[in-house]
């Protein structure tokens, strides 16, 4: 009888430690990097901008889902409907579901149209076309088959957005 009740506790025991590390062993999958195949499922085939519609080019697409279920997406679009000025400070749109730092700079939840402009700048506007922040940039010559936009790991901390060469880090 006691050796019933023994095993009964380490059967507890193990439970009780599985169900502890559980979460630890979500968590420790981490996020993950979408590629443009995954972003055809959540991005749609146009979006608002500036009381126009464009065309989103999921090729040129990326993303992060979150270990907890969050995501952060980013899609070039065809701006050619829109004026110059505003075609160029709008290159892609920038879904965040979550609080971001960007380029440094913290940036609500919310939907926004973003540009690469000049060298070294990313600019960062509302719906509207009104600008929220405009940061910095960085080049990464060593990048071996740049592409109009994606999405890659930042070796120390956070996520790499590119816009070719040029890139901007963000992170939660």
């Amino acid at each position: 009888m006691r050796f019933h009740g023994m095993l009964n506790m380490v059967a507890v025991g193990v439970v009780a430690a599985v169900a502890m590390l559980a979460p630890a062993a979500a968590k420790a999958q981490g996020d993950t990097v979408l590629k443009p195949a995954e972003m055809q499922k959540l991005m749609p085939a146009s979006v608002y901008y500036k009381g126009q519609s464009a065309t989103t080019q999921l090729r040129n697409s990326g993303g992060v889902k979150f270990a907890d279920g969050y995501f952060v997406l980013a899609t070039m679009v065809d701006t050619s409907g829109y004026s110059s000025d505003v075609a160029a400070k709008y290159q892609a749109y920038f879904i965040t579901e979550v609080p971001v730092k960007l380029g440094g700079q913290s940036l609500p939840a919310g939907v926004y149209g973003i540009g690469f402009v000049g060298n070294d700048k990313l600019v960062v506007t509302d719906v509207g076309a009104h600008e929220i922040a405009t940061v910095g940039t960085s080049t990464d010559e060593g990048l071996k088959r740049p592409t109009p936009l994606q999405v890659v790991v930042e070796p120390a901390g956070g996520f790499r957005l590119y816009s070719g060469r040029k890139y901007v880090v963000f992170s939660r």
